[in-house]
């Protein structure tokens, strides 16, 4: 078929041509955002799941909802030992652009306050200090004290009066949310819960991997009243044929049922899978309908574009000692994706525990595997176990 005319896209965070089986989040979404723009009571929103599951997708799914419904948005992308104070400068700036205030004195004193936020004294550079396309003084004594936490209940009390004047409303969205510093993360939390008292129309969507509900309660103990938690997971079979059928038909093409069967067979109904599978039996699939043969053809393609790019990319970014630890996972896993303890690692590999926490530290942090309990470790990545144990 016309490779040119391929309709999927299994690119990190790019949106598919079909976003199946997030129906329901998305409408849960819009109902909180009507709800807080009157001034309800409701919790900000966590995404929480593996990597390839569609968090980023749905985020910025989300996003369009909110700038449909008349809100201003921004977001960022939290990056281990980096400060949050100027990535959400910047996308509080977005948001109040969004909002488009006007240029009289209101205005120019949240773009202040916006600005004092991200030139805090506590910025140790002259880059973190530096703040463009905001032209405005800041605003002194207002969100720059140095002290993250008082500064971002400041700025969010500001902008969200400022929203709730216009019968609008203000949402920041943050993705890999579990990658926060601890005094960020406390920061957050506290920002979350003062402006959910103040009903204020401020809404904090995040998104992170499975252990991002511990890593919020271990800050602040009454984080899990302050969000409502949506674990996002692979798609059932209707909704990951949904995923590669409807896409197909809109191109004048469509799948035979062993098709079908072969491909939730090949990608487990994770999103991120449904995608590449789709991809590389479209462009080797001489006709339509697709069939099981075309899926059989096209697996080892979609098999080595998923070694180089999803799971190898990951893989290389660790060290020797920490692919010995991956691959002891692997082994111990036993064919499925559970996780491990971390004492049956120190067995296989003949060491003690104590010697292999720097290896489990270094992978926790990279974001390759996450403890969801205390004691175990499980990959980040569905079916990075099965990659590990085919290839040797």
């Amino acid at each position: 078929m016309d490779p040119i005319r391929n309709p999927y896209a299994p690119g990190a965070g790019q949106r598919p041509p079909e976003l199946a089986g997030r129906s329901e989040e998305l409408k849960a979404f819009d109902i909180a955002l009507e709800r807080v723009a009157k001034g309800r009571p409701e919790r900000s929103v966590v995404l929480v799941g593996l990597r390839g599951v569609g968090k980023t997708v749905l985020l910025g799914a989300m996003r369009s909802a909110a700038v449909r419904a008349g809100w201003g948005t921004g977001k960022l992308e939290a990056r281990p030992d980096a400060s949050i104070r100027r990535p959400l400068a910047s996308a509080l700036h977005q948001a109040l652009r969004e909002l488009g205030l006007p240029d009289d004195e209101d205005g120019r004193h949240l773009l202040g306050v916006v600005k004092s936020f991200a030139q805090s004294p506590a910025a140790k550079t002259v880059r973190d200090r530096w703040n463009p396309g905001i032209t405005v003084p800041a605003v002194v004594g207002r969100a720059d004290s140095g002290d993250i936490e008082i500064d971002l209940v400041e700025v969010l009390t500001d902008l969200g009066g400022a929203a709730a004047d216009r019968g609008r409303g203000i949402a920041v969205f943050i993705d890999e949310l579990q990658d926060l510093g601890t005094d960020d993360v406390s920061a957050l939390c506290a920002a979350v819960h003062e402006i959910s008292q103040a009903r204020l129309p401020v809404m904090v969507v995040g998104a992170g991997l499975p252990h991002l509900p511990a890593v919020l309660a271990a800050s602040k103990s009454y984080s899990e009243r302050l969000f409502r938690y949506v674990a996002i997971g692979r798609l059932d079979r209707l909704a990951a044929d949904a995923a590669l059928v409807l896409p197909a038909r809109d191109e004048d093409a469509d799948f035979a049922p062993d098709a079908l069967d072969a491909l939730h067979e090949a990608t487990g109904g994770y999103p991120y899978f449904v995608q590449a599978y789709g991809k590389a039996v479209w462009d080797v699939a001489p006709a339509s309908p697709v069939t099981a043969t075309d899926v059989a053809v096209a697996a080892p393609q979609a098999e080595a574009d998923l070694a180089v790019g999803f799971f190898g990319s990951r893989y290389d970014r660790a060290t020797p000692g920490e692919r010995d630890y991956l691959r002891a996972m692997a082994e111990l896993q036993d064919g499925t994706d559970d996780s491990v303890a971390t004492a049956d690692i120190a067995v296989h590999l003949d060491r003690k525990p104590q010697s292999l926490s720097p290896a489990r530290d270094a992978l926790l942090k990279k974001g390759l595997v996450f403890s969801g309990e205390r004691g175990r470790v499980a990959f980040t990545v569905p079916h990075f176990g099965r990659y590990l144990r085919q290839h040797p």
